[in-house]
């Protein structure tokens, strides 16, 4: 699951309107909830789209067509062959690793995207990732406190940042600037580099129940690794927590159809800790690794609803699903998955 933060609009349900300027999309989660797919459509009506912080960490895909499209750094309106709007990749707080995101340029063009020079944003206060960053985040993950990211050196980027040992793109450019008066260097920075609630971190997961047969169901494999995710059920604690930090003005359930075949469907609603009711989400990693989670299960619907266009058009019991979660948590799903294809994306609102 993510969610969608606005600026003042007339009504709490209205996610987007002729009033608001910025829409921000967020994971209420633990990442790999499936945003890339709402950028996507939320992108027809934009200006500009632009990512604020992360990496070629993060993965994410579109369908279009017989299309897909995997990206990295780029926003996901970058396989938009006729999108008129900007795409802003690397803000002050994105890390960038050049020869990975030309890579990334090179495999759009060759998709049918030839004018993204025309498009393209970058802002000259954006860090840079080098190689030594991907080697120590690689020898940190080789330790017995792997975090199981995708080593491509994005902690050890930010950590650089906020020592201040980090190069801007723009001390980079001035110093390629001046060497060129003595110097010629051809194609510099150009050079490519070897190429539900999921995720693909080792981290406390709690609701992981029947995760491999959502894995499967799903096709949950990371983007950028490959590697399995972790799937479990919905966690409204963490949603309702990642709310009081955030202000969500509304929720987008990815990948519903994912559970078209169980008998039953369970939302995680509250943690106990040695007995106790916790009353938020808890700060402490090893209270997390000990919690007892309390489900609500409902009936499943048993049926697939890929071909759904409408809330209306879902099961009943499906539909009592997403109403549930508006219920617990107290925010409007105005978007629910029904498949992979750009389509398949029910607008409820």
């Amino acid at each position: 699951m993510f969610a969608v933060a606005n600026g003042p609009t007339s009504s709490p349900r209205a996610a987007i309107g002729p009033k608001t300027k910025v829409t921000v999309v967020l994971g209420a989660q633990w990442g790999d909830e499936g945003k890339g797919k709402l950028v996507d459509i939320l992108a027809t009506n934009a200006d500009v789209v632009c990512r604020c912080q992360g990496g070629n960490n993060a993965g994410h895909t579109v369908v279009v067509g017989d299309k897909h499209y995997a990206l990295h750094m780029l926003p996901s309106l970058s396989g938009r062959d006729k999108q008129p709007a900007n795409f802003c990749p690397g803000r002050n707080g994105v890390v960038i690793h050049i020869p990975q995101f030309f890579e990334e340029l090179e495999k759009l063009e060759a998709k049918g995207i030839p004018e993204w020079k025309d498009r393209l944003i970058i802002s000259e206060r954006a860090h840079l990732v080098f190689d030594l960053h991907q080697e120590a985040d690689k020898l940190k993950e080789s330790g017995k406190t792997s975090l199981g990211t995708t080593k491509k050196g994005i902690g050890p980027a930010y950590a650089s940042k906020v020592l201040r040992w980090l190069c801007l793109l723009y001390t980079a450019m001035s110093e390629a600037s001046l060497m060129e008066h003595h110097f010629l260097y051809q194609n510099l920075f150009a050079t490519p580099c070897p190429p539900i609630l999921s995720v693909v971190l080792t981290i406390f997961f709690p609701l992981q129940e029947l995760g491999n047969q959502m894995q499967e169901i799903g096709r949950e494999f990371g983007v950028t690794t490959g590697r399995r995710r972790r799937c479990g059920w919905l966690d409204l604690v963490m949603i309702k927590y990642s709310h009081m930090i955030n202000g969500f003005t509304a929720l987008a359930i990815a990948k519903l159809d994912v559970l078209d075949t169980f008998e039953e469907v369970k939302l995680g609603v509250a943690y106990r800790y040695k007995g106790e009711l916790l009353s938020s989400y808890p700060a402490s990693l090893e209270v997390l690794s000990k919690v007892e989670v309390e489900y609500l299960t409902l009936p499943g619907w048993k049926m697939s609803i890929t071909n759904c266009r409408s809330f209306d058009d879902l099961p009943q019991n499906a539909q009592v699903f997403v109403k549930k979660v508006e219920e617990i948590v107290q925010i409007p799903v105005n978007w629910v998955g029904v498949g992979q294809a750009r389509d398949q994306m029910i607008n409820v609102y």
